[in-house]
């Protein structure tokens, strides 16, 4: 048995049990509770045993039935505290539970995978935004992560924690800020629920049954009737990603102090132009520990200086030897940049060994384009590294097989969702669909049916939905061309004909190089500027121009647009950037584009008829088109053709 863990256990049941009544883990001390609406308090208790709750002044009773279960709902309140809410067996004089700094205010769940999960500390300018974070009125439950076959009654764990400089770093960047900026224009306590998971898809995310309704979720739904997550199985997965975690830090083989080293022998190993990520490695889907190698030529005045070398962004964990010494070690995106100093003593000219330990994992590492971000200076002459490397795999030990459980449909509805129901809450904050992209066109499906199947299972109404559009990735392409993440933010956008939803667009704050991007700040922006509007009704404009017809003017098109404000204009007071147009052919050419007011007229040479226009319709647009309150133009298509996700 593992004894610290059972005596943790011990300590989680008593802080929320007295004799035999409890709560679930979704609440605590220092939560949030939902004004403005009955607010729902449940547990267990002995069948039959009456139960009295009582939040500051206000009483109410519930009886536990049969199976144990009790509920009850307090009238409305207003937002204020803090409170302390007591539940205890009725007609007795213990004191039972008793959980303190409760506030009345608004609570959100924000759920998704690895931008939704990506905290403060990983964020920009996280030194300066944790040491001003002191918000006492802002509270987080972080919900621990966890799979489950069945629903769930309880979470795993997770607790109420009172948002300060101690706190604040582990927390959702994303709904950090979004909460920040509804409380300092509200003026209310501010709750949210984090639920999240990285690299998940959306049918992780949703119920059983309602994956079921649709042909595309069905079969693979059903497949999950024959997975059993037994005890043991999910224990040997946790010690394999242990282990895959102790290789990652600590290098198999003594392969540190060997293959860094100027003098190895790299013959045989694999040429690969550089930069480059592992899909075009040619080595398949492989996960596990990869070197790379290069010999790069130092001009002489190089030698006995101290000399900056920037690998870009290598998205991955990774170490940097140089002359087989380490230079730096990088975890997790850990370090702002990618720069790192390379000590004078290390120096030589002429010929100099460079070598990367580099991990693969879920189909990232390598070193990211664009070629000009990696190179070696003195500060006045740079040396690139881009061009010819040497690489090879199977040095070290190989990952132990995981079996990733968290991206099978349902799992993570069972254990993170479904135990936080029916938590009064305000509404939903999600970001989510990168791990959706190859199969874009089906989440015009998927993705409505987890909107309605959270809203059904709150029993709320149509809960406000908001959403982030996912940002421009990858690297920018000289042509137009089909994306699948063009089409994963269309299936995004189509979801806007649902009510109460809002989308916020970051086509133009991603980073190319990067899944991840820093400016988390904005985000949170964006998402409090849909609430203000939709849900606190302040007149805000909180959506960039969006995309509403269009008619043929000769060899030109012109567009209109809602959400224009006071006019169009470009971000950045250039050209106007990212139109395409084609004519019949559906051969698409980069288009000249004319603002008028709140339209715009597109052409180009090549096109003589022209049949439909798309914008920032790739994976990483150049494009730059605002509003009067330089929010940015939604990504949009004129045509309905059959895209590259379509079955």
């Amino acid at each position: 048995m593992n004894i610290p863990f059972f005596i943790a256990t011990l300590f989680l049941l008593s802080s929320r049990c007295y004799a035999q009544i409890s709560l679930p883990k979704v609440f605590g001390d220092n939560m949030v509770l939902q004004r403005g609406q009955p607010i729902p308090v449940w547990g267990e208790a002995r069948p039959g045993t009456l139960v009295t709750v009582v939040l500051g002044t206000v009483r109410a009773t519930a009886q536990a039935g049969k199976d144990g279960k009790w509920m009850l709902r307090f009238p409305t309140f207003t937002a204020g505290g803090p409170y302390t809410l007591k539940i205890a067996e009725s007609g007795t004089r213990n004191t039972g539970i008793e959980l303190k700094g409760v506030l009345i205010g608004d609570v959100w769940v924000a759920s998704g995978q690895s931008n939704m999960e990506w905290q403060v500390q990983q964020s920009q300018d996280a030194r300066k935004e944790i040491d001003n974070a002191g918000s006492p009125a802002i509270r987080f439950l972080v919900v621990e992560q966890d799979k489950q076959l069945k629903p769930r009654s309880d979470i795993r764990g997770g607790q109420w924690k009172v948002c300060d400089t101690s706190n604040v770093k582990n927390f959702s960047a994303v709904a950090y800020y979004f909460a920040r900026k509804i409380h300092g224009d509200q003026h209310v306590p501010l709750g949210i629920i984090q639920s999240t998971w990285g690299g998940t898809p959306v049918e992780a995310w949703t119920s059983r049954d309602m994956l079921l309704t649709s042909p595309i979720s069905r079969a693979r739904t059903l497949s999950n009737d024959t997975l059993r997550l037994d005890p043991e199985d999910l224990i040997a997965d946790s010690l394999n990603w242990i282990r895959t975690w102790d290789i990652i830090y600590h290098p198999q083989n003594n392969t540190d102090q060997i293959i860094p080293a100027p003098e190895y022998n790299d013959e045989g190993w694999t040429a690969i132009a550089m930069p480059n990520v592992i899909k075009d490695f040619g080595i398949g889907n492989y996960e596990g520990m990869v070197w790379l190698r290069k010999k790069i030529s130092l001009p002489g005045s190089f030698a006995g200086k101290d000399l900056t070398v920037n690998l870009g962004h290598p998205e991955m964990n990774y170490s940097l030897y140089f002359n087989g010494q380490e230079v730096c070690k990088n975890v997790w995106n850990a370090n702002p940049t990618h720069a790192f100093t390379i000590p004078a003593g290390l120096v030589r000219g002429g010929e100099n060994t460079i070598a990367v330990r580099v991990a693969m994992l879920w189909g990232g590492g390598g070193l990211n384009p664009p070629a000009e971000d990696i190179y070696i200076t003195d500060g006045a002459t740079t040396v690139s590294l881009a061009g010819k490397w040497l690489y090879k795999n199977g040095l070290e030990t190989a990952f132990p097989k995981i079996l990733n459980y968290q991206y099978y449909p349902t799992v993570l509805f069972n254990g993170m969702i479904n135990p936080l129901i029916p938590y009064g809450i305000k509404g939903f904050l999600w970001y989510q669909g990168e791990a959706n992209a190859e199969a874009a066109y089906d989440y015009r499906t998927l993705f409505p049916m987890l909107i309605k199947d959270w809203r059904q299972r709150w029993g709320q109404g149509s809960l406000p939905f908001l959403y982030v559009q996912l940002a421009n990735f990858r690297k920018v392409q000289p042509l137009p061309s089909e994306s699948d993440w063009a089409e994963l933010r269309e299936a995004q956008a189509l979801a806007l004909s649902l009510p109460n939803t809002g989308m916020a667009c970051t086509i133009d704050i991603g980073e190319g190089n990067d899944i991840h991007p820093k400016n988390k700040q904005e985000v949170g922006r964006r998402l409090a500027l849909l609430a203000n509007e939709m849900v606190y009704k302040q007149p805000v404009m909180a959506s960039g121009p969006q995309y509403k017809s269009f008619q043929k003017e000769g060899n030109r098109i012109r567009l209109h647009f809602t959400h224009t404000g006071t006019g169009l204009s470009t971000k950045d007071g250039k050209e106007v950037t990212g139109f395409a147009i084609a004519g019949k052919d559906k051969l698409f050419h980069w288009a000249k584009a004319i603002i008028e007011g709140s339209e715009v007229i597109v052409y180009a040479d090549e096109v003589s008829e022209p049949e439909a226009v798309r914008y920032a319709w790739a994976d990483n647009p150049l494009c730059n088109l605002v509003n009067s309150a330089h929010l940015p133009a939604i990504p949009f298509r004129t045509d309905e053709w059959k895209g590259i996700t379509q079955p």
